[in-house]
Protein backbone atom coordinates (compact mmCIF):
# COMPACT_ATOMS: atom_id res chain seq x y z
CA UNK A 1 0.00 0.00 0.00
CA UNK A 2 3.13 2.52 1.14
CA UNK A 3 4.26 1.74 -2.42
CA UNK A 4 1.27 2.28 -4.04
CA UNK A 5 0.90 5.63 -2.24
CA UNK A 6 4.56 6.90 -3.40
CA UNK A 7 4.01 5.90 -7.09
CA UNK A 8 0.73 8.10 -6.91
CA UNK A 9 2.32 10.87 -5.52
CA UNK A 10 5.57 10.17 -7.82
CA UNK A 11 3.21 10.82 -10.77
CA UNK A 12 1.28 13.22 -9.25
CA UNK A 13 4.49 15.38 -9.16
CA UNK A 14 5.31 14.38 -12.36
CA UNK A 15 2.55 15.75 -14.03
CA UNK A 16 2.80 19.06 -12.11
CA UNK A 17 6.33 19.41 -13.99
CA UNK A 18 5.13 18.06 -17.09
CA UNK A 19 2.13 20.75 -16.90
CA UNK A 20 4.72 23.55 -15.93
CA UNK A 21 6.77 22.94 -19.15
CA UNK A 22 4.10 23.16 -21.87
CA UNK A 23 4.76 26.36 -23.36
CA UNK A 24 1.36 28.98 -22.94
CA UNK A 25 -0.35 29.65 -26.01
CA UNK A 26 -3.48 31.77 -27.52
CA UNK A 27 -5.02 34.52 -28.70
CA UNK A 28 -7.15 37.17 -27.86
CA UNK A 29 -8.61 40.41 -27.73
CA UNK A 30 -6.28 43.29 -25.68
CA UNK A 31 -8.26 46.44 -24.50
CA UNK A 32 -5.69 48.85 -22.87
CA UNK A 33 -6.61 52.08 -20.97
CA UNK A 34 -3.71 54.71 -20.02
CA UNK A 35 -4.79 57.66 -18.47
CA UNK A 36 -8.26 57.58 -19.83
CA UNK A 37 -7.35 56.52 -23.26
CA UNK A 38 -8.29 53.30 -24.94
CA UNK A 39 -6.22 51.00 -27.31
CA UNK A 40 -7.03 47.72 -28.83
CA UNK A 41 -5.33 45.13 -30.71
CA UNK A 42 -5.93 41.40 -31.02
CA UNK A 43 -3.16 39.52 -29.50
CA UNK A 44 -1.47 36.24 -30.79
CA UNK A 45 1.16 34.71 -27.93
CA UNK A 46 3.18 31.87 -27.54
CA UNK A 47 6.37 31.76 -25.08
CA UNK A 48 9.04 34.04 -25.89
CA UNK A 49 7.06 35.60 -28.62
CA UNK A 50 4.17 37.59 -29.32
CA UNK A 51 2.23 39.22 -32.07
CA UNK A 52 0.60 42.66 -31.18
CA UNK A 53 -2.21 43.78 -33.93
CA UNK A 54 -3.04 47.08 -33.61
CA UNK A 55 -6.74 48.73 -34.30
CA UNK A 56 -5.55 51.93 -33.57
CA UNK A 57 -4.39 54.28 -36.36
CA UNK A 58 -0.98 55.04 -37.26
CA UNK A 59 2.18 54.23 -39.59
CA UNK A 60 2.79 50.51 -37.38
CA UNK A 61 0.03 48.52 -37.56
CA UNK A 62 1.54 45.29 -36.90
CA UNK A 63 4.49 44.67 -33.36
CA UNK A 64 6.21 41.80 -33.58
CA UNK A 65 8.42 40.51 -30.14
CA UNK A 66 10.88 37.69 -29.95
CA UNK A 67 11.97 37.84 -26.45
CA UNK A 68 13.94 34.99 -27.85
CA UNK A 69 15.97 37.05 -30.44
CA UNK A 70 16.01 40.07 -27.91
CA UNK A 71 14.39 41.88 -31.38
CA UNK A 72 11.49 43.78 -32.44
CA UNK A 73 9.66 44.47 -35.25
CA UNK A 74 7.75 46.89 -36.32
CA UNK A 75 5.30 46.45 -39.71
CA UNK A 76 4.40 49.64 -41.66
CA UNK A 77 2.06 47.52 -43.61
CA UNK A 78 1.28 49.56 -46.14
CA UNK A 79 4.79 50.73 -47.38
CA UNK A 80 5.79 46.72 -46.72
CA UNK A 81 8.60 47.81 -44.37
CA UNK A 82 9.70 46.89 -40.90
CA UNK A 83 11.81 48.65 -38.30
CA UNK A 84 14.02 46.20 -36.11
CA UNK A 85 14.35 47.60 -32.62
CA UNK A 86 16.35 46.34 -29.26
CA UNK A 87 14.10 44.01 -27.34
CA UNK A 88 13.24 45.77 -23.26
CA UNK A 89 11.81 44.27 -20.62
CA UNK A 90 8.87 46.83 -20.40
CA UNK A 91 7.49 45.73 -23.61
CA UNK A 92 6.31 41.90 -22.06
CA UNK A 93 2.51 41.11 -21.65
CA UNK A 94 0.98 40.51 -18.35
CA UNK A 95 -0.14 37.17 -19.36
CA UNK A 96 0.99 34.92 -16.23
CA UNK A 97 -0.95 35.13 -12.44
CA UNK A 98 2.57 36.35 -11.06
CA UNK A 99 3.55 39.85 -10.60
CA UNK A 100 7.22 40.80 -11.21
CA UNK A 101 8.38 42.27 -7.67
CA UNK A 102 5.02 40.82 -6.59
CA UNK A 103 5.11 41.09 -1.86
CA UNK A 104 1.79 40.92 -0.93
CA UNK A 105 -1.36 39.07 -2.48
CA UNK A 106 -4.53 39.25 -0.56
CA UNK A 107 -8.07 37.49 -2.58
CA UNK A 108 -10.96 40.23 -2.45
CA UNK A 109 -13.82 38.51 -4.26
CA UNK A 110 -15.28 36.58 -6.85
CA UNK A 111 -16.73 37.49 -10.20
CA UNK A 112 -17.53 35.95 -13.57
CA UNK A 113 -15.46 37.34 -16.44
CA UNK A 114 -16.36 36.75 -20.28
CA UNK A 115 -17.83 33.34 -18.91
CA UNK A 116 -14.82 31.96 -16.50
CA UNK A 117 -14.83 32.56 -12.82
CA UNK A 118 -12.35 34.85 -11.77
CA UNK A 119 -10.91 35.25 -8.55
CA UNK A 120 -10.15 39.32 -7.61
CA UNK A 121 -6.76 39.88 -6.02
CA UNK A 122 -5.31 42.86 -4.58
CA UNK A 123 -1.42 43.09 -5.15
CA UNK A 124 1.71 44.48 -4.12
CA UNK A 125 4.77 45.18 -6.23
CA UNK A 126 8.20 46.33 -5.07
CA UNK A 127 10.95 47.22 -7.31
CA UNK A 128 13.38 48.81 -5.05
CA UNK A 129 11.67 51.54 -3.21
CA UNK A 130 9.05 52.56 -5.72
CA UNK A 131 5.04 50.21 -4.38
CA UNK A 132 2.42 50.04 -6.48
CA UNK A 133 -0.85 48.37 -5.99
CA UNK A 134 -2.83 46.44 -8.95
CA UNK A 135 -6.08 44.58 -8.86
CA UNK A 136 -5.65 41.38 -11.02
CA UNK A 137 -8.72 38.86 -12.08
CA UNK A 138 -7.47 35.52 -12.67
CA UNK A 139 -9.86 33.04 -14.56
CA UNK A 140 -9.87 30.25 -12.21
CA UNK A 141 -10.47 27.60 -15.11
CA UNK A 142 -7.88 28.74 -17.61
CA UNK A 143 -5.22 30.12 -14.78
CA UNK A 144 -4.90 33.24 -16.76
CA UNK A 145 -4.92 36.90 -16.08
CA UNK A 146 -8.10 38.20 -17.46
CA UNK A 147 -7.79 42.23 -16.32
CA UNK A 148 -5.09 43.84 -14.25
CA UNK A 149 -5.78 47.38 -13.23
CA UNK A 150 -3.46 50.02 -10.91
CA UNK A 151 -5.46 50.20 -8.38
CA UNK A 152 -5.62 54.78 -8.48
CA UNK A 153 -7.17 53.26 -12.18
CA UNK A 154 -4.66 55.46 -14.24
CA UNK A 155 -3.77 52.14 -16.45
CA UNK A 156 -6.06 49.01 -17.17
CA UNK A 157 -5.25 46.02 -19.45
CA UNK A 158 -7.93 43.19 -19.82
CA UNK A 159 -8.24 40.50 -22.53
CA UNK A 160 -11.10 39.44 -23.95
CA UNK A 161 -12.32 36.57 -26.14
CA UNK A 162 -9.23 34.49 -24.55
CA UNK A 163 -8.73 30.96 -26.49
CA UNK A 164 -6.09 29.00 -25.46
CA UNK A 165 -4.49 27.48 -28.27
CA UNK A 166 -1.32 26.72 -30.58
CA UNK A 167 -0.31 29.62 -32.85
CA UNK A 168 1.14 29.36 -35.94
CA UNK A 169 5.61 30.34 -36.20
CA UNK A 170 4.65 32.02 -39.53
CA UNK A 171 2.86 34.95 -37.12
CA UNK A 172 6.26 35.44 -35.66
CA UNK A 173 8.36 35.88 -38.60
CA UNK A 174 8.66 38.59 -40.91
CA UNK A 175 6.92 38.68 -43.63
CA UNK A 176 9.00 37.88 -46.90
CA UNK A 177 8.47 40.91 -49.44
CA UNK A 178 8.93 43.56 -46.00
CA UNK A 179 11.87 45.57 -46.33
CA UNK A 180 14.13 47.06 -43.67
CA UNK A 181 13.69 50.57 -42.88
CA UNK A 182 17.02 50.86 -42.41
CA UNK A 183 17.62 50.68 -45.59
CA UNK A 184 16.50 54.36 -46.20
CA UNK A 185 19.12 56.13 -43.88
CA UNK A 186 22.25 54.70 -46.12
CA UNK A 187 22.75 57.11 -49.19
CA UNK A 188 23.61 55.28 -52.69
CA UNK A 189 27.27 53.95 -51.57
CA UNK A 190 26.03 52.00 -48.87
CA UNK A 191 27.03 54.03 -46.09
CA UNK A 192 24.69 55.71 -43.59
CA UNK A 193 23.80 59.17 -43.85
CA UNK A 194 25.46 62.23 -41.83
CA UNK A 195 22.67 63.18 -39.40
Amino acid sequence: MRRLVRLLCLGIVGLGMADSSVALEFTADQITKIDGRTHKAFIYYRDQMWRIEHHSLGPVNVTIVRKDKQQVWLLLSRMKHFKTLPYDAEQDLHVTPGLEGEIQRQEIGTEVREGHPTILYEVTTRQGEHVEQYYQWVATDLHFPMKLAKKDGSWIVEYQHVKMRSVSDYLFNLPVNFQPLEEFDKDPSGQPKAP
